[in-house]
């Protein structure tokens, strides 16, 4: 009941669990880290698989049961803790990849949480609500292309893998999920941008009021002026809107603002 409480829908299907461990293709010691362990219904396929495998639980009593199991698994080792407090590359090192079934209200943050180790991350396989998943994959021109999609593609390729029914799921959530894999790099790889934290910042102000040009988004920080002068040199039109830009476009664009 206490993880019901925190949002979490444990994959009980089998035959999906098997699904979703062969589109992770797992080599033999490879590192995992695993977020929202539950009751070990996928950290035994990792292990079975091969990887070495830090499982993160954060209710005390599921962490408990999976120290039970995890001593017949000498390649798993369990972290009982809040995700989002954890310093993850203390844990796993310098080069390891992802598997969480994540809790849904707390997607964003857990992702964002990931993305400040990027460099120490190969790939991030997470399962999440569908509406979510498309917002992450959305290319610019897009509706649903927003910030976290920027954010996302700017340090990952991201893809849908799998649609996984709610019935694959106890307690079934209330909408459809789906498996994420974000492979390492992303588009910043091809950006000289040097001061990403700042680059991100600007980003999210673009998109602070997501149905506001571009331009009037921009007013309040740089005035209208100097709006009007980079979007122009970046041979964008007044009425371009963030949802439109390319990460390329954004990164024109904030190099014209602060050359200025």
């Amino acid at each position: 009941m206490a993880r019901q409480k925190l949002g979490q829908h444990f994959l009980a299907d089998a035959a999906w669990r098997k699904r979703i461990l062969q589109t992770l293709d797992i080599a033999e010691g490879e590192v995992w880290l695993e977020i929202g362990a539950g009751h070990g219904e996928m950290t035994e396929h990792l292990a079975n698989a091969g990887a070495r495998v830090f499982a993160i639980e954060t209710d005390p009593r599921l962490a408990a049961g999976l120290r039970e199991k995890a001593a017949a698994w000498t390649n798993v080792k369990i972290v009982e803790g809040d995700v989002l407090s954890l310093d993850l590359r203390n844990i796993a090192g310098e080069n390891f990849r992802v598997y969480g079934n994540l809790p849904y209200y707390i997607t964003s943050p857990i992702l964002r949480h990931l993305l400040g180790v990027a460099d120490s991350i190969r790939s991030i396989h997470i399962v999440i609500q569908l509406e979510v998943a498309a917002r992450i994959v959305a290319p610019p021109g897009r509706r649903e292309h927003g910030y976290l999609s920027a954010l996302c593609q700017f340090y990952t390729k991201p893809k849908i893998d799998l649609k996984i029914p709610a019935g694959a799921f106890r307690p079934p959530p209330r909408v459809t999920s789906a498996l994420v894999r974000m492979t390492l790099p992303g588009e910043k790889a091809d950006l000289q941008v040097a001061d990403r934290t700042q680059f991100l910042e600007f980003i999210q102000r673009c998109f602070d009021q997501k149905r506001k040009t571009l331009r009037n988004n921009l007013r309040s920080s740089v005035g209208i002026e100097r709006a009007e002068t980079a979007l122009k040199s970046c041979h964008l039109e007044p009425g371009v809107r963030g949802e439109q830009l390319t990460l390329a476009q954004f990164a024109c664009l904030y190099h014209a603002l602060h050359s200025a």
